[in-house]
């Protein structure tokens, strides 16, 4: 999956959600994509106002009139954006809890059905799971409503 940073010509900005850059550029030129805000056909990409790296604890400043207001802005976009797409993930995984490892191991060897799962994994499972190709990511222990 991969998530594209849209616009149309009025300005309004958006996110498309696409299986991959071919599906995005295949869904562009059969006019599939839309502005939510107008309707309008005509869509590009638009770079990313938001990058997060280890290093880059605050958003770069964005330039505008009110510079510390957009700031402000953008990071409750990006704690709004979070809260979304961890409350979209904790309903859609099933909780394996500490049994993690084992049921990921039992996915990819198609011992069990394919879902998607949840759970606690020591750091060494994890690096285990990683080193046999099971794609796996790290994130730290949510439950529903941690983030309100």
């Amino acid at each position: 999956m991969i998530i594209f940073d849209l616009a149309c010509p009025l300005g309004h900005r958006f996110e498309g959600w696409f299986h991959s850059r071919e599906d995005f550029d295949s869904q562009l030129e059969r006019r599939l994509i839309n502005c939510p805000h107008c309707a309008s056909l005509e869509v590009r990409r638009v770079p990313s106002n938001v990058h997060l790296s280890r290093q880059a604890a605050t958003p770069a400043p964005v330039e505008t009139a009110d510079s510390e207001a957009a700031v402000v802005d953008l990071r409750a976009g990006v704690l709004n954006a979070f809260r979304q797409l961890t409350e979209m993930l904790l309903a859609r995984c099933e909780d394996v809890g500490e049994n993690f490892a084992e049921e990921a191991r039992r996915i990819h060897y198609v011992e069990a059905p394919e879902r998607s799962i949840r759970g606690v994994a020591t750091s060494e499972e994890y690096e285990s799971l990683v080193e046999e190709g099971i794609e796996v990511f790290r994130i730290g222990r949510l439950k529903p409503g941690d983030l309100h």
